[in-house]
């Protein structure tokens, strides 16, 4: 039994160790994240674990010899890192609470409608966390399945609303990560999805073509023609289609970057070029934002790496043969200074997509772009973080819905505007 103690102890305070201090991206990144992140989004969970650990196997008979009392001590410190890890996540709603001041003004909470900012909640959902899987609310409805492209269950998009069913409601446009070759509209976003639909959004989870079957720009095209559906079809399930908000994680956070840089471009919607594609704002998740490796972000292993992934899976073409288009593919280089404002988060221990990523990206927005930019980089969390409820996603969730309301709230000044000195129509 003191064996047992001993490896199990060792384990938990090796995977502890890991969700404070992750492998940097190496051969070994990809083991180091999914441990980082189970580790830190369910900290709360494995510290009642951690604790009953330590309380059992001594009873059990497990402290026998230098084991027991190695084990002991292991455990001990193991659980002092969950305690740092939950801590932590509690701070990542002052950084992002910090980050939205700094992009939008420290009064930027004055300037939410009244009837939008009575909605705030900044209490965390205790209940939620602690069934993390258990993620609807009995005031939201989902409708699965609908289709809006000719590619089968790959242009098939969700709608989640309030059972009440409002209308005129802003809309929030979701895309799933996955590497671009596996994921769907059931796994991603839904934490965010679940809360702002229950606050009066409709938000549309939509699937798009995948590598290595598909090769981009695919991915682009199919979530242009879903967003066009989005916009033909919103007031159906009471959207407004002038108000819509793009967002996603990973690869979806390329794909939210690309939707939000390249609205209404043509080479990107064949056969409907005069569709509307355009957004208000973009809320990207630890998204790659450059295909070219040129910022050598991942390190020399790392970038070779990446690039051999998306010439087998998602590009086309070679790097070498076809650098240009590979700069297409990247957000990047799509930059002007009329792009939608942009709230970009990404993890400080990202082993996935390094933070510089994100960084290179803020810092070109920021220098070429009009409209504000915000970014929050959150400590000690990793890829994929909002995946499913935690302390962590609850503020990230809450500073988010701000940041939306906020969005909405200057749309709907613009649009009052535009009413009473007579114009036509609405931002689109």
């Amino acid at each position: 039994m003191e064996w047992v103690f001993f490896a199990v102890a060792a384990a938990s305070l090796l995977t502890t160790l890991n969700a404070i201090r992750p492998v940097p991206t190496t051969l070994v990144s990809v083991p180091s994240f999914f441990g980082g992140w189970l580790a830190t989004e369910l900290a709360v969970h494995r510290l009642g674990i951690q604790i009953a650990v330590l309380v059992a196997f001594p009873l059990l008979g497990g402290l026998e010899g230098w084991q027991g009392t190695v084990a002991v001590l292991c455990m001990a410190l193991s659980i002092v890192g969950t305690l740092y890890l939950i801590f932590v996540s509690r701070h990542a709603g002052e950084v992002a609470e910090e980050a939205l001041k700094a992009g939008l003004g420290d009064d930027y909470l004055k300037r939410i409608d009244p009837d939008l900012a009575a909605r705030h909640d900044p209490s965390l959902p205790w209940r939620r966390l602690l069934l993390p899987f258990r993620m609807g609310l009995p005031e939201v409805e989902r409708i699965k399945n609908v289709s809006y492209g000719p590619y089968g269950k790959r242009n098939k998009l969700d709608i989640y609303r309030r059972t009440d069913h409002p209308t005129g409601c802003p809309i929030l446009f979701q895309i799933h990560g996955g590497a671009w070759v596996l994921g769907s509209k059931d796994e991603q976003g839904i934490p965010l999805m679940q809360h702002l639909a229950s606050r009066g959004w409709v938000c549309f989870a939509t699937n798009y073509r995948l590598g290595p079957k598909s090769r981009f720009p695919d991915m682009l095209v199919d979530l242009k023609r879903s967003l066009a559906w989005v916009k033909e079809h919103a007031a159906e399930y009471g959207g407004d289609p002038n108000f819509v908000v793009v967002t996603g994680g990973s690869a979806g956070g390329h794909l939210t970057a690309l939707v939000a840089l390249t609205q209404n471009d043509p080479e990107y919607q064949p056969g409907f070029e005069d569709a509307d594609t355009s957004v208000y704002a973009a809320v990207p998740y630890y998204g790659v934002y450059d295909f070219t490796g040129r910022n050598n972000v991942r390190g020399r292993s790392g970038e070779r790496g990446m690039r051999m992934m998306l010439e087998r899976s998602v590009m086309p073409t070679k790097l070498k043969n076809d650098p240009e288009g590979w700069a297409k593919a990247s957000p990047l280089d799509r930059i002007t200074p009329d792009d939608p404002p942009m709230f970009i988060l990404h993890g400080h221990n990202d082993t996935l997509v390094p933070v510089r990523e994100a960084r290179y990206f803020v810092d070109k927005l920021r220098s070429v772009s009009k409209e504000p930019v915000v970014y929050a980089e959150l400590p000690g969390a990793q890829h994929a973080f909002d995946i499913f409820p935690s302390i962590r996603t609850a503020h990230v969730i809450r500073a988010i819905e701000r940041y939306v309301d906020y969005m909405y709230s200057r749309y709907r000044h613009e649009a009052g505007r535009r009413t009473d000195r007579g114009e036509v129509g609405v931002h689109s």
